[in-house]
């Protein structure tokens, strides 16, 4: 971190479009543009060592040329490269917001650049986003964003961009973000495209959310909507699960130096830290959980079932989680369960992952996985989905999925809820759950479930829980609950 910089976390960052310190510039040097000369940094000054920013830098690079997972990367970076404390802490913080907003960032910086995207080299792009990002949602001076900025680039692969990116960067910084949001929503403007480019998200995204919400048609979105969009956009806490049986929820909570979670009976509130250090989870009798899941799951289990209750099935069960809670359940009744994962590395992982518990598992296709069928009492179908209900935890996911995206699965929903129905016996339960709020692939499936399976109101098999709408099905939300937006839809067979 640079002399010049203050932590963004560290008592200096407002809210969205704070600005009361703006520096003023040198004469002329806001006014050209990027058609016009532009104000190369002193070469003779050499680019001043910036392990935090170089790390953001490089993690973008990594997303964007080789689609990885930033919450995958950027750990392994810090780690390898040494990086720890308040460094770590303003990497985090420009990566996750940098991949969060990438596409209002490009919409700005292409507004302040004679070039489109498309014609600059990608380390280019990368640099304008995270300059863009620190000028326009922290509080780093913008200064010190600029000339962080800039130094990166001359320090990098493609030094002579590093005049183009201070002149796009120094345009940037003739507004705030409210003061950009307005210039690009002009009065007029879709109102849902607005709220797209406000809170960084895909217009098509924000329009399956509004459905999911049932705020009505464009045109009529209501501040639900916005709470739903910002709830994306804020760092989610680390969820965790004391998996029943192995270890008790207060002492995980101690462990973890957290507090026990509002819904779940095994779900604990991290206090923050590490959670792959702890030895509960190292040795799984806890994991990292999302609330949202294991709620789900706790309904398939505690819903009644007619006759026995000994052979339980998860249909799709990579990478294991919600197998593991649902193996660790079945293992105080009795029960056994199933678990069938087509790929085999995560069939590999749900091996771990259940380790211990009575759990076989089998690399299959849940659409025909090879196993008796009629001969499950209660069957999970955690589908393959769009994933739009975990966006805040996923940063670069929302710009990856694309509307297409959406049939394709729904087909493979369809067709994995049909084979579920073949594999639960009469009286038994499916739960069909989804991590995606987009109607095609939540009631869109389940409205047109194979004959022989019949909805069960599915909301008193979350006790506790409020706002969960009408039933029968049960959509949660970030912003609402504080899990991921799940979906659950129980279904008996007749």
């Amino acid at each position: 971190m640079t002399p010049a910089d203050q932590h963004p976390s560290g008592g200096h960052r407002g809210g969205r479009g704070d600005r009361r310190s703006r520096p003023s510039y040198p004469p002329g040097g806001r006014d050209r543009g990027t058609s016009g000369p532009t104000r190369r940094p002193a070469p003779s000054r050499p680019p001043a060592e910036d392990p935090a920013r170089q790390v953001a830098l490089d993690v973008l690079r990594a997303v964007r040329e080789d689609a990885a997972y930033a919450n995958l990367v950027l750990p392994v970076l810090l780690r390898e490269r040494g990086i720890t404390g308040r460094d770590a802490a303003l990497a985090t913080e420009l990566t996750y917001g940098t991949c969060r907003a990438l596409g209002q960032l490009d919409a700005i910086a292409s507004t302040c650049g004679n070039r489109s995207h498309a014609e600059l080299d990608g380390v280019v792009v990368d640099a304008l986003r995270l300059g863009g990002y620190q000028l326009l949602h922290t509080r780093i001076p913008p200064h010190a964003a600029v000339s962080a900025t800039v130094d990166l680039v001359r320090a990098g692969p493609r030094p002579g961009a590093a005049g183009y990116v201070n002149a796009v960067l120094r345009r940037i910084t003739e507004h705030d973000i409210d003061g950009w949001i307005a210039r690009l929503t002009p009065p007029g403007t879709d109102p849902l495209a607005v709220l797209a480019l406000r809170w960084a998200h895909p217009r098509w995204i924000v329009s399956a959310f509004a459905d999911a919400l049932a705020t009505g048609s464009a045109g009529r979105p209501d501040t639900e909507l916005e709470a739903a969009l910002a709830a994306d956009d804020a760092p989610p806490l680390t969820h965790l699960v004391a998996r029943p049986g192995l270890i008790d929820r207060d002492e995980l909570a101690d462990m973890a130096g957290g507090v026990p979670a509002r819904f779940s009976p095994y779900g604990v509130y991290s206090g923050g830290g590490n959670p792959g250090g702890m030895a509960a989870i190292a040795d799984g009798r806890a994991a990292v959980q999302d609330e949202g899941s294991q709620l789900v799951a706790l309904a398939l289990a505690t819903a009644p079932v007619d006759g026995p209750d000994t052979r339980w099935l998860d249909l799709a069960a990579g990478p294991g989680g919600k197998a593991a809670l649902l193996a660790a359940i079945a293992a105080e009744r009795g029960a056994t369960l199933d678990a069938i994962e087509i790929t085999p590395h995560r069939a590999d992982l749900v091996r771990r992952t259940t380790r211990g518990l009575p759990v076989t598992v089998h690399t299959a296709d849940g659409r025909d996985p090879g196993l008796p069928e009629g001969s499950f009492d209660r069957v999970l179908l955690d589908a393959p989905c769009t994933g739009l209900g975990a966006l805040r935890r996923r940063p670069e996911a929302r710009w990856r999925r694309q509307p297409a995206d959406v049939g394709d699965l729904v087909r493979l929903q369809r067709e994995l809820l049909a084979a579920a129905a073949r594999m639960v016996r009469p009286g038994g339960l499916v739960a069909y759950v989804t991590c995606s709020p987009h109607l095609s692939e939540t009631v869109g499936v389940t409205e047109r479930a194979p004959a022989g399976l019949e909805l069960v109101d599915a909301r008193p098999y979350l006790p506790g829980v409020p706002d969960l709408g009408d039933g029968p099905t049960v959509q949660l939300w970030p912003h609402r609950h504080g899990t991921d937006a799940m979906f659950l839809a129980l279904l008996r067979r007749r």
